[in-house]
């Protein structure tokens, strides 16, 4: 058994919620926020057969997909204003990052 860990974007959550659901897996969804760019992020944890994996990958992938997003940068507080950028930047967001954890025991009460 493993347990599969994937942080997504929110704006990807109902849609990879909806298709692990029509495909019978069960998940927990957790908020989360991400480091980088202090934006909303989802968890999932999803308790899966070894044989399972690869399809709840699958579905991680054809549901969470990465995309440009402009972003206005945060200026630095007494930090150091030589490498400010004052104008908004595109970085890549969304996608997934997944863990892949073995799980030794599972009990469902």
């Amino acid at each position: 058994m493993k347990l599969i860990i994937a942080v997504i974007q929110d704006k990807d959550s109902n849609r990879l919620s909806d298709a692990l659901v029509d495909q019978e897996f069960q998940a927990t969804k957790l908020a989360s926020t991400g480091g980088f760019l202090k934006a909303g992020n989802t968890t999932f944890m999803i308790g899966v057969k070894d044989a399972e994996v690869d399809s709840v990958l699958a579905i991680i992938k054809e549901n969470c997909e990465s995309r440009e997003q402009l972003v206005a940068p945060i200026s630095p507080m007494g930090g150091n204003a030589d490498s400010y950028v004052p104008y908004p930047v595109e970085v890549q967001v969304g996608g997934a990052t997944v863990f892949i954890l073995p799980v030794e025991q599972f009990e469902k009460f």
